[in-house]
């Protein structure tokens, strides 16, 4: 694995974790509810679900790895659309972010188990993951030390993003619920996403 790579996934995967989906909105809506104290068990629960996630994705990439370098080679060049087409729908995505404040007060373990939940047993994480990693993956190096820095650097960041979203929901409720707002980081994280996709396929082109 060289840096370039990791540099890139890293990118890729900072800015596809701050895309509202199921996870954000948990988040956002324990921290309009019940305030800061949300964020950390909150942050737990999605990286615990993230790690669950992610894990039983990389088991089944090392397999295909494993069985099949055609397809999977072909999951590379998926994977690299997948992530430009994530980048136009985010850019042209409007600015609303629906999310409805949890007034129920929930104890911290049952929010972090709730946010482990959500995060882990989405269907689209595994699909996600699956086609997101073997790009980034090489081929003729260790899968298993690969496995832990990718691991260790998409759970670091989802416990980063998360606690982030909490504490901004709790502290700056009229930057989440702005329009304007959302729509100006949209567009800034679909360029984003767009770039990250257009560089994989660079850094591939340029390995071969």
């Amino acid at each position: 694995m060289t840096f370039e790579a990791w540099a890139t996934f890293a990118a890729a995967t900072a800015v596809l974790l701050v895309i509202p989906g199921p996870t954000i909105l948990l988040v956002v809506s324990y921290a309009l509810g019940q305030g800061w104290r949300t964020a950390l068990p909150i942050a737990i629960g999605v990286a615990l679900g993230d790690f669950t996630a992610m894990t039983l994705s990389m088991l089944g990439v090392g397999a295909l790895l494993a069985t099949s370098a055609g397809v999977f080679t072909a999951l590379k060049w998926v994977g690299a659309a997948y992530l430009i087409w994530l980048g136009i729908k985010l850019f042209r995505a409007g600015g609303t972010l629906d999310a409805k404040p949890r007034e129920d007060a929930a104890p911290a373990w049952k929010m972090l188990g709730h946010a482990w939940l959500v995060t882990a047993l989405n269907p689209k994480s595994i699909t996600f993951f699956v086609a997101f990693l073997p790009q980034f993956l090489d081929a003729k190096a260790d899968f298993w030390t690969q496995m832990l820095i990718f691991e260790t650097t998409f759970v670091g960041l989802a416990f980063a993003n998360a606690l982030g979203y909490a504490l901004v929901a709790s502290r700056a409720r009229s930057v989440i619920r702005n329009p304007r707002a959302i729509g100006l980081f949209n567009k800034a994280g679909g360029t984003a996403l767009i770039g990250a996709g257009i560089a994989t396929v660079a850094i591939r082109s340029g390995s071969h």
